[in-house]
């Protein structure tokens, strides 16, 4: 029988965290770090899969989304939060080390993490996104109307999002998110233009999953999200001289439109990466899109429990 996945709040760093958890470790732990526009539920496949092969699995909702507490509005919003988060949830629960898994933003953290305590780092597993040593300048690549430039503008998505409920825009963003092509918007229209409710959601996201994310969206509201990641990522620091000490696998869907980034291809297959990662395996999945984990649980699953089992813990 499955076990329940339980959710508590913990005092991190002034702010009550929402942290959904399941499994009684004895094989170790693992961190799940979600993007955007997810939240814990996004690892929920995963999350009882580690748990029913002997692991931990602990999923936060970053600070400003879900469950967990809004930081102050005028607070200066840095990626070294979020790597300062997951070490305050480690030390709150007791955890010596960690398996760290991320996708989208919240790979920044796992890598990040990685790289700053990797006596506390077990390996790290990264879905969708690179490493990068250094911040990445959009703005002579590509176009006006990509997403993360038009996200980055203050009030220009908060705008845009405002049209509509809560519900409608996240689903527009999984509608966008979960095709192959980056979402860009032509002049004169905004991104929530770009699909509609005549739009089918994708097969393995269903109404009650759309009915979790909305809920609480409606919750944390959109201010937050949209300073991390979108009006932060050039608050990434350089890491040219970076060198992983811990084992790292990244998963890529060949169909996740970030694939299509410029310099993203090149950095995985042209063997950029190995610069930084001695014990580097990368992994391509042929009809993976960017919500691989919840698109292909079962593959995904194999990979990760693969990973786990190849690199015991001392746990």
């Amino acid at each position: 029988m499955a076990q329940e996945i339980e959710h508590t709040h913990l005092p991190i760093r002034g702010l009550n965290l929402h942290v959904a958890q399941v499994g009684t470790g004895e094989l170790g732990t693992v961190v799940f770090l979600h993007g955007f526009p997810e939240i814990w539920y996004s690892w929920r496949h995963q999350m009882r899969a580690v748990a029913a092969a002997g692991y931990r699995a602990i999923a936060p909702d970053c600070r400003g989304y879900g469950l967990s507490e809004q930081p102050p509005e005028h607070e200066e919003v840095s990626p070294d939060d979020l790597i300062a988060d997951v070490l305050g949830i480690l030390d709150a629960l007791s955890v010596p080390k960690a398996f760290l898994v991320g996708k989208d933003f919240g790979a920044m953290p796992a890598y990040g993490f990685a790289l700053q305590h990797p006596g506390r780092t077990l390996g790290v597993v990264c879905l969708g996104i690179p490493f990068n040593p250094a911040p990445m300048s959009f703005d002579a690549i590509m176009p006006e109307g990509f997403y993360i430039l038009r996200w980055r503008e203050p009030g220009r998505a908060e705008a845009d999002f405002g049209r509509f409920d809560v519900r409608r825009v996240v689903r527009t963003i999984y509608v966008l998110f979960a095709g192959a092509e980056i979402p860009i918007a032509k002049e004169g229209q905004e991104i929530m233009d770009l699909a509609d409710l005549s739009t089918p959601l994708p097969e393995w996201f269903t109404e009650e999953d759309l009915d979790a994310y909305a809920k609480l969206y409606e919750k944390s509201g959109f201010g937050y999200p949209l300073k991390m990641p979108y009006r932060s990522m050039h608050k990434l620091p350089n890491r040219l001289d970076a060198k992983f000490q811990v084992p790292v696998f990244m998963v890529m869907g060949e169909k996740d439109y970030a694939f299509k980034f410029p310099g993203f291809e090149t950095a995985m297959r042209g063997g950029v990466m190995d610069n930084f990662m001695p014990d580097l395996k990368i992994t391509y999945i042929p009809e993976g899109s960017h919500f691989v984990q919840e698109q292909l649980p079962e593959q995904v699953n194999d990979l990760l429990l693969g990973f786990l089992r190849d690199h015991p813990s001392a746990a």
